[in-house]
């Protein structure tokens, strides 16, 4: 019973290591996603203010809905 304890209790510390490894990368795709977000709201601001409304491009606004830093979410 005790080696069966042991065996779980380092299940989990890995399973937890590798958590926080993931929710690290999460957060770093999710900031990398913002700034590009960002960027491409201004490149489509500045060519919306040359008058190129020939090309209509459909409004990418995908921060309003989504959570800014969902890891924090799951965390009690």
């Amino acid at each position: 019973m005790e080696r069966l304890n042991s065996n779980l209790y380092l299940q989990n510390c890995y399973i937890m290591k590798e958590n926080e490894r993931l929710r690290k990368k999460a957060q770093l795709l999710n900031q990398e996603n913002q700034a590009l977000l960002s960027e491409l709201k201004q490149k489509l601001s500045k060519a919306n203010s040359k008058g190129n409304s020939a090309n209509t491009i459909p409004d990418l606004n995908l921060s309003s809905s989504s959570n800014p830093n969902p890891s924090n979410s799951s965390k009690p």
